[in-house]
């Protein structure tokens, strides 16, 4: 609470129990501030007297001069500055693809060991692909250099619609104000990410093709032979129509959701942690990146059973009637692996996820967040801040 004492025709401001001295909050420069202040007592006086613009002036002069971490206590953070949705879809889908030429070699290994043994008991198989490295090492002495970015170009088309979608979709939100709830930011990464996933099914279907394709002596999982990502659309309509491009979407919704969910969530609340604990300073990139690596570690967690259930949808074989020749859906494929190749059947590749998924989270929300800023930066214009 803030007692105006008047002293010698001018008023001090003085602080009386506002704060546990532990707390550590600096509020000295609000005191040097509001002594600064021209005619304290017209001043005061237009604050008692209800006016507006005084008000709004006291306002503004304290949040001004009080440091952020002291603010957050008190109000409410205030929203993101909005950017223009359109121009947040391509800014959502821009960082998301950078992040894809760097990541899409784990990605390639992570479809293989995810493949691996389908529905087969530990022991039962041989197994070509025994981690990462080494799995990396195999992929690129058999099927060379390009073999590590197979499905690079049908997963950037991937990346910038779904991504595109679910970040857009989650500014769009921040921007109404519904990730200010309780639960809302769960809530809006959840549905933008479902949203995105619905759209760019196509493409994750084909990239997972392509991805598990390889010569016979190292081939995991079922072989669909595309002559690449053009044919594969191509071959897959002709098959199945117009909903075979949508065949495993039952799969990628959940997957996306929980992952968007995740790591939406976790980002924005680390981030805002990081900011209020003032480790680096305004503006500092540091701030996304510690955010994304806390957000891709959550990520990685609850993302990889979902992860194994969509590769297995997307990837296996169909009847003459369009039918999965494996698995029926979702909750049957999950029954499945664990009955086969047990709970952690669903963990299956865990270490490639992690690896491919933190620094792919990291990548794409330091870019989504460093455009944003940027943007705007720049909408503000030199002259309004």
């Amino acid at each position: 609470m803030f007692i105006l004492e008047r002293k010698n025709g001018q008023f001090d401001m003085i602080a009386k129990t506002l704060i546990k001295r532990q707390s550590g909050i600096n509020i000295g420069p609000a005191f040097t501030r509001w002594r600064e202040l021209k005619d304290e007592e017209g001043f005061f006086a237009q604050c008692c007297r209800g006016s507006v613009p005084a008000k709004l002036a006291f306002r503004h002069t304290m949040a001004s001069t009080v440091s952020p971490v002291t603010a957050s206590i008190f109000v409410p953070s205030p929203p993101r500055p909005a950017v223009w949705p359109p121009l947040d879809f391509a800014l959502g889908a821009l960082a998301c693809c950078a992040a894809c030429v760097f990541t899409n070699p784990l990605e390639v290994v992570k479809t293989r060991l995810q493949l691996q043994g389908e529905l087969r008991a530990a022991g039962t198989y041989q197994r070509h692909y025994r981690g990462v490295l080494q799995a990396l090492w195999v992929v690129g002495c058999t099927d060379g250099l390009r073999g590590l970015q197979k499905g690079l170009s049908v997963g950037l088309v991937y990346q910038g619609v779904m991504n595109g979608v679910r970040l857009g979709s989650y500014s769009y939100c921040e921007a109404l104000g519904v990730t200010s709830y309780h639960g809302g930011s769960v809530l809006s990464g959840a549905g933008a990410g479902a949203l995105g996933a619905f759209v760019a099914s196509p493409a994750y279907l084909v990239k997972t093709h392509l991805q598990a394709q390889t010569v016979e002596a190292i081939a995991v999982g079922h072989q669909h032979n595309h002559l690449g990502a053009s044919s594969a659309f191509v071959t897959i309509y002709r098959k199945e129509g117009l909903l075979g491009l949508w065949r495993g979407v039952n799969g990628a919704v959940p997957r996306v959701a929980v992952g968007s969910a995740a790591q939406l969530a976790t980002f924005t609340s680390a981030k805002q942690w990081v900011t209020h604990s003032q480790w680096f300073g305004p503006g500092n990139w540091l701030t996304a990146l510690t955010a994304a690596s806390i957000s891709g570690v959550a990520v990685a967690v609850a993302m990889t059973p979902f992860d194994v259930i969509s590769t297995r949808l997307y990837n296996q074989p169909v009847d003459d009637f369009h039918e999965g020749r494996l698995y029926r859906g979702f909750w049957d494929c999950m029954l499945k692996v664990c009955q086969a190749e047990g709970l952690l059947g669903l963990y299956k590749g865990m270490g490639p996820v992690f690896l491919r998924l933190a620094p792919h989270t990291v990548l794409s929300m330091l870019f989504w967040d460093v455009l944003r800023e940027q943007t705007v930066k720049e909408q503000q214009g030199p002259g309004s801040g």
